[in-house]
């Protein structure tokens, strides 16, 4: 535990929908759902007008239409988030050279580490000018925690949502925790929770007062000494500039269960290639492949081949993963498959046959075109082709980026009955009109996401020498004065 609050938690506000919110001016203040719309989406990011409704992350897509029938429903833009994320992260790297980034919209900061936070005070204005360059620069808010921990610092920040700071003074841990559930504490989830509820505890405070030993009884050495060391508000943990990743995988969820065995396995070579896709863009190689199938009834199996060395060839990694696949009865259906990678390192075991392999199927493919698949090929007699809806869904998805000939920049509202409907609208702008199109309108075509703010303040010389915000002066105490 450190003397003074120099950890900061920062943990942007409903961040996909908050960015489609700034993107789209037509959802402003509206209720906005981001994620998989099919009939076993999930919900990824609700906007707080739509948690009002009792939507909320990881809800099925179609318990939340039944709680929110009105909502605007998106599916996700990863890169826009990306590009908002790579922004944030970037103030960050300029307050310490100690990031340790949790997910593209959340991260810890060790303020000391990079001399800008000594006590309450400087970091209280430190959070609070974070705060002021995260909205300066992407046009969305983010709630700062302030604590001697870890642990403190991401609770501040859930205290302080939306839009908000909390500071948690050194000395006043235990205070601050006593009442809570003990849900709060990191590792205790609904197992572990309701286990400590059938033994009676149920706030931080029970689990001080029961002891150290009791604890262990009940959930073991390691997990009790570590429960009994957060209940009293204890956390060394230091923030870790480089968070090792130990794997890389892809997965996707079918709408309808797969059953035809070439259509599977045609989906687990497409999900190989995606996972060498992501390996490589992390520089990194792999040396087993796992291979995860959901069945039609839950049951979800997982297989694995460890290779003779780390590899981040394509091939060998769709060849292993084809492989395992037929170890794998898949006859009652799939919902879903997902492909990955672990034991990571940043070196590749040369396999001299298998890139000769690729390099072989790369110019065929270069040479000639490739032949279209037989209908009886492609999907069993008992499975329905897609539908002109299902095709159109897939080409506009709801919310991402079109451009128009003659009508410029816009986002699909929706599609279907062989028609696409736009709203032709950009961030910062007014509230746009819409028009509805064929879905093969030759002048429409998908288009790349704008940024969220068109003239950001330049903080390139941040935090040395920080330009006065455009909403309002920051003060010493903790707060922003707003014109």
């Amino acid at each position: 535990m450190r003397p003074a609050p120099t950890i900061l938690h920062l943990d942007m506000d409903a961040f996909y929908a908050s960015a489609e919110q700034a993107a789209k001016p037509s959802l402003r203040g509206k209720a906005v759902v981001v994620g998989g719309l099919g009939p076993r989406g999930v919900v990824a990011t609700a906007s707080y007008e739509a948690r009002i409704l009792g939507v909320h992350s990881a809800m099925p897509t179609a318990q939340a239409r039944r709680l929110a029938p009105n909502a605007a429903y998106l599916v996700p833009r990863f890169p826009l988030y990306r590009s908002v994320s790579e922004q944030v992260m970037e103030l960050l790297g300029r307050l310490s050279p100690l990031v340790e980034p949790l997910s593209l919209d959340e991260a810890f900061v060790d303020l000391e580490a990079g001399g800008v936070a000594d006590d309450s005070v400087s970091a209280q204005v430190t959070g609070e000018r974070l705060r002021t360059a995260i909205r300066e620069v992407t046009g969305l808010s983010g709630s700062v925690g302030l604590a001697g921990s870890k642990m403190l610092a991401k609770i501040a920040s859930e205290q302080a949502k939306p839009d908000g700071l909390v500071l948690i003074e050194p000395g006043t841990e235990r205070e601050l925790l006593a009442p809570m559930s003990v849900r709060t504490l990191p590792g205790v989830g609904p197992a572990t929770g309701d286990h400590l509820r059938r033994a009676g505890m149920t706030t931080v405070h029970d689990l001080a007062e029961a002891g150290e030993a009791e604890l262990v009884r009940l959930v073991g050495k390691a997990h009790g000494h570590g429960l009994y060391r957060m209940a009293l508000g204890l956390d060394d943990r230091p923030v870790v500039a480089e968070r090792d990743a130990k794997s890389v995988s892809v997965e996707d969820t079918f709408d309808v269960d797969l059953h035809d065995r070439v259509r599977v396995r045609a989906e687990v070579e497409r999900l190989a290639v995606r996972c060498v896709e992501r390996l490589r863009s992390a520089d990194r190689s792999g040396r087993t492949v796992v291979l995860k199938v959901r069945r039609y009834d839950f049951s979800t199996l997982t297989r694995s081949e460890t290779l003779r060395g780390p590899t981040d060839d394509p091939t060998v990694v769709r060849e292993a993963a084809a492989r395992l696949l037929e170890a794998v009865d898949t006859t009652g259906g799939v919902r879903l498959l997902g492909v990955g990678v672990t034991g990571l390192a940043d070196f590749t075991q040369e396999d001299l046959f298998a890139q000769a392999a690729d390099a072989r199927e790369l110019a065929k493919r270069a040479e000639a075109p490739e032949k279209p698949v037989a209908d009886e090929d492609r999907k069993p007699v008992d499975e329905e082709p897609e539908s002109a809806e299902q095709l159109a869904a897939r080409r506009w998805p709801a919310g991402h980026d079109v451009r128009h000939a003659a009508h410029g920049h816009g986002w699909v509202q929706g599609s279907g009955v062989g028609r696409v409907t736009v709203r032709f609208e950009e961030p910062g702008g007014p509230v746009g009109r819409v028009v509805t199109f064929r879905i093969d309108d030759p002048e429409l075509s998908p288009a790349d996401p704008l940024p969220l703010v068109r003239d950001p303040v330049d903080y390139s010389s941040w935090p040395a020498s920080l330009p006065k915000s455009r909403s309002g002066a920051v003060s010493a105490a903790g707060g922003e004065s707003s014109p």
